[in-house]
């Protein structure tokens, strides 16, 4: 429809035909928009070609032109005509230039959550009306201009013209105007020695002592996970946590904390912060950005990384340069035992897997008559070399099997899945398409209006949890200006809403559906208690569902002998082997629907205190033993450091 209108505009204006020209314009304007709503992607290639919407705009008003020229509108009428388009089109210019001034203006050297910055002058953040999607309402000011000519054009009355002529210039020069203001108003930003002045002094007020820093390159709401899995265990520490993000995209994908949050994209302005109350540092992932914070002498360094596993990552030898490295159980020393020179067994501390404690345990749920398989592979990794995931070669064929035997399926991929290999995108997407034939098969209707009945409260209960989570709207300069000291701890509300927006999704979609769980809504770990089995690769996923004590699926792509997959992999040691072509998959599925068959499950509860340690004391009371020692470590250290440097002082 895009191209079709643009090739009849000249078409029309040359013939000359008002009526097709009005046509054929009206089309331009609608699919152009339709575009930028449904099909950004495909709008931002045109742009690449060179045919950006200002160009099209402008393509539109000089074949108006055309037409009015062919239709022997007046010279006066014509020049107007040039001169508001001219004038419009330079105060787009104009207010673009002040739109860049304003945003660059109020960039801040750092983020602020869940501290008081009210001391701070920030200025208000120019409305929403004027700064999102600027340039797309601004071109549309055009409209007013075009429909004015081409009325005047079909009856003669130039009024029409000029009336429409006004609208637009008078308009956007409104606007710019407007525009100008609150250009004014963000030159009274605060100067970079004013902010880390007052953040300085709210961290001294506050006094923190373990922090969790987080980097990544790519980062994005798929990898915050890693973040996320770690905020609830912090909040219930004895010492006073802080969190530190280095990049601006993380701080938007934060989940719900009432602890302090800083977010310095820059080095240099990392270093401006005084951190050296500080006695711990805890990364959840191995980044290039965590020797920015390594250089902190007077704090101990961890590695507690973000899940617990059998790939290569979980034994890395970068693992080095920090003091210590925590792990859930002995599975884990084990591993970096198997790694020469990798880090000394005193350094290794196990503390068990905070985080899993909303996994339900086995005996809590009774298989129903179709029992629910949950397959959650991997991605494909970075490189071929950690490449674990079952997608390719299996992936469809271990669908096909599965509905074959007449169970229900929750589908949850890695939120990588795809991102390397286009055979993994390809694979991915074929599960998709059979489990969704299937549950059209089955015409699942009640399911569909349920779940439509449930909707209005799930988006609700949505938006609530980001507000909660503290996402709110505006630059990063205006989440800052709203930080405030948490008034009450809304955990409560948080876990409640949570567990209704569960509830309401699990049973809007019936006994009948299978799902494919793209969102981070529902959790992982729920989608763990709404399963009978798991089938997965290598990966953290297996070690965590371990906890559950039920029946769970390892695929052994490569069809290596069991003896040896299971010396490789060390949470094989309770799950069922699947071969590449799932020959096994219908006596293992009799693990579940005939529980007393089960043989692997005493080897699962030998396996849970190896890989997650004992249950008593619970994980969160060894965390924080750990946490309490570390930093006491590190503080008698420090003090030790201290008074040999008065002794020598004293000497010299």
């Amino acid at each position: 429809m895009l191209a079709a209108g643009f090739v009849a505009l000249p078409v029309f204006a040359l013939l000359p035909w008002l009526g097709g020209f009005a046509v054929a314009s009206a089309v331009s304007y609608i699919a152009d928009e339709a575009l930028h709503v449904r099909s950004p992607g495909f709008v931002r290639r045109l742009a690449t070609l060179q045919l950006d919407r200002t160009l099209r705009f402008a393509v539109r008003t000089v074949m108006l032109l055309a037409l009015a020229e062919r239709m022997d509108a007046s010279d006066a009428m014509l020049v107007a005509a040039l001169a508001v388009f001219s004038v419009h089109f330079a105060l787009v210019m104009l207010y673009t230039a002040l739109h860049h001034a304003v945003r660059r203006r109020r960039v801040l050297p750092l983020v602020v959550r869940n501290l008081d910055m009210s001391a701070l002058p920030l200025p208000q953040q120019p409305p929403a009306l004027l700064f999102r999607r600027f340039l797309r309402k601004l071109l549309h000011l055009d409209l007013l201009a075009h429909v004015g000519l081409l009325v005047a054009l079909g009856t003669g009355t130039r009024e029409w013209a000029y009336g429409g002529f006004a609208l637009t210039v008078g308009i956007t020069a409104v606007a710019v105007l407007t525009l100008a203001v609150q250009y004014l108003r963000a030159r009274h930003m605060p100067v970079r020695e004013d902010v880390f002045t007052e953040v300085n002094r709210q961290l001294a007020a506050y006094g923190p002592e373990v922090a969790l820093y987080f980097s990544f390159a790519a980062v994005s709401r798929d990898f915050m996970y890693q973040v996320n899995m770690w905020i609830e265990t912090l909040e219930r520490l004895d010492r006073r946590p802080l969190i530190i993000l280095r990049e601006r995209a993380s701080f938007r994908h934060l989940s719900r904390t009432r602890l302090p949050v800083l977010c310095v994209p820059k080095a240099d302005d990392l270093a401006e912060l005084d951190l050296s109350g500080l006695r711990v540092v805890l990364y959840p992932g191995n980044a290039g950005k965590n020797v920015h914070m390594l250089r902190i002498a007077e704090a101990k360094h961890v590695f507690i990384g973000h899940g617990d596993s059998d790939k290569l990552a979980s034994s890395n030898r970068v693992s080095k340069v920090y003091d210590e490295i925590w792990v859930a159980g002995r599975a884990g020393r084990d591993r970096y035992r198997r790694v020469r020179h990798a880090i000394s067994d005193a350094a290794i501390v196990e503390v068990g897997r905070p985080q899993l404690a909303p996994i339900r345990l086995h005996a809590d749920r009774l298989p129903g008559p179709r029992p629910v398989v949950m397959y959650a592979p991997t991605w494909e990794g970075w490189s071929d070399d950690d490449c674990h995931t079952s997608l390719i070669p299996m992936g469809t064929r271990l669908i096909e099997k599965l509905l074959a035997e007449d169970v229900r399926i929750i589908y949850k991929p890695h939120p990588l899945t795809g991102k390397r290999s286009a055979e993994a995108a390809a694979a991915d997407q074929a599960v998709r398409d059979l489990l969704h034939a299937d549950n059209e098969r089955r015409q699942a209707v009640r399911a569909q209006s349920d779940l439509a009945a449930v909707r209005p409260r799930l988006t609700e209960i949505r938006s609530r949890l980001d507000e909660l989570a503290g996402r709110q709207k505006g630059d990063d300069a205006q989440q800052t200006r709203e930080a405030r000291l948490p008034e009450h701890d809304d955990a409560g509300e948080w876990h409640t809403l949570h567990a209704e927006w569960h509830r309401l999704f699990w049973e809007s979609h019936g006994t009948s559906r299978h799902h494919v769980i793209l969102e981070q809504l529902p959790t992982l770990y729920e989608c763990f208690n709404q399963a009978d089995i798991l089938v997965s690769d290598v990966s953290s996923v297996v070690a965590d569902f371990v906890a559950s004590l039920k029946p769970y699926v390892l695929t052994n792509a490569h069809d290596l002998p069991d003896e040896e997959f299971r010396a490789a992999y060390t949470t094989a040691g309770g799950a069922y082997l699947l071969d590449r072509d799932c020959t096994r998959l219908p006596e293992i599925l009799g693990s579940v629907r005939t529980p007393a068959n089960d043989p692997m499950a005493p080897y699962r509860r030998t396996l849970k205190e190896y890989v997650l340690g004992p249950d008593h004391p619970t994980s969160m009371e060894r965390f924080n033993a750990a946490v309490n020692a570390l930093a006491d470590k590190g503080a008698a250290e420090l003090a030790e450091d201290r008074l040999l440097l008065e002794q020598t002082d004293l000497v010299g």
